[in-house]
């Protein structure tokens, strides 16, 4: 199983990267963990074929997270020509969230006809469900957002894979952290403690809570990126644009 980086920042181009967009390639599936409004172009920038997408899994409903879905629907319409499903999973109201987005962008693109089924499933708290063989699990945790958001914690190939989303601290991350393979944590900034973002010092002194194996840290705003220098190397990665990790 590989991850893929297909971007990892904030919403305001910090450090100039990307929005947030994982792909995992899986031998059962492939997928992405949130497509932010960049996701096309980063995945064109990498060789990810959409086309190779089965299910997106989305932690909450602000645009460097989610808002990259429009792009998509267009992409498999007019040039990928995809034919098979393509599964949405995220909080409740996605499906009129998108539709909205996608009516905004480029009208009647929700409602055109289109060679495949595009599928919506809303998220139940802290109810697994599978698709595809991989079986997600979301937590509510706390960033205001219009509907609830989710941490993500994911199984697959007798894995997990576990991520934050976007939120301050909230105990329930160490449950989504425990025992996974990777914890993909977000890090907006260094030192300064916000009730809706994490910080790399309340991440560092709850290491040892979070027990999870890796610690990938993402999602990072200029004040973080100006202390990466500061970052224990033997406890976390830091994630780059394009970035691998074999899992």
């Amino acid at each position: 199983m590989q991850l893929t980086v297909i971007g990892c920042g904030d919403a305001f181009g910090a450090g100039s990267r990307l929005q947030t967009s994982f792909c995992v390639r899986s031998g059962p599936s492939t997928f992405l963990i949130d497509c932010g409004a960049t996701s096309l172009i980063g995945m064109r920038r990498l060789g990810i074929s959409p086309n190779d997408i089965d299910t997106v899994f989305i932690s909450h409903l602000h645009g460097d997270h989610f808002g990259g879905l429009p792009w998509l629907l267009i992409d498999a319409k007019y040039v990928s020509n995809r034919t098979r499903p393509l599964v949405v999973l995220g909080p409740k109201g996605i499906e009129a969230r998108f539709n909205t987005l996608a009516e905004a962008l480029y009208p009647n693109a929700s409602t055109a006809e289109r060679g495949f089924d595009l599928i919506f499933v809303e998220y139940e708290e802290q109810t697994p469900f599978t698709v595809e063989d991989v079986t997600v699990t979301p937590f509510e945790v706390k960033h205001p957002s219009g509907a609830p958001p989710y941490a993500l914690r994911l199984e697959v190939d007798g894995k997990v894979i576990s991520f934050t989303g976007d939120t301050g601290w909230v105990e329930v991350l160490c449950d989504v952290a425990r025992g996974a393979e990777l914890f993909i944590s977000e890090c907006f900034q260094y030192d300064v403690t916000m009730p809706i973002h994490l910080d790399y010092q309340t991440i560092d002194a709850n290491y040892e809570r979070l027990g999870a194996k890796r610690v990938l840290l993402t999602h990072m705003g200029d004040a973080m990126l100006a202390e990466l220098g500061k970052v224990d190397a033997a406890r976390y990665l830091v994630a780059e644009d394009g970035m691998t990790l074999d899992l």
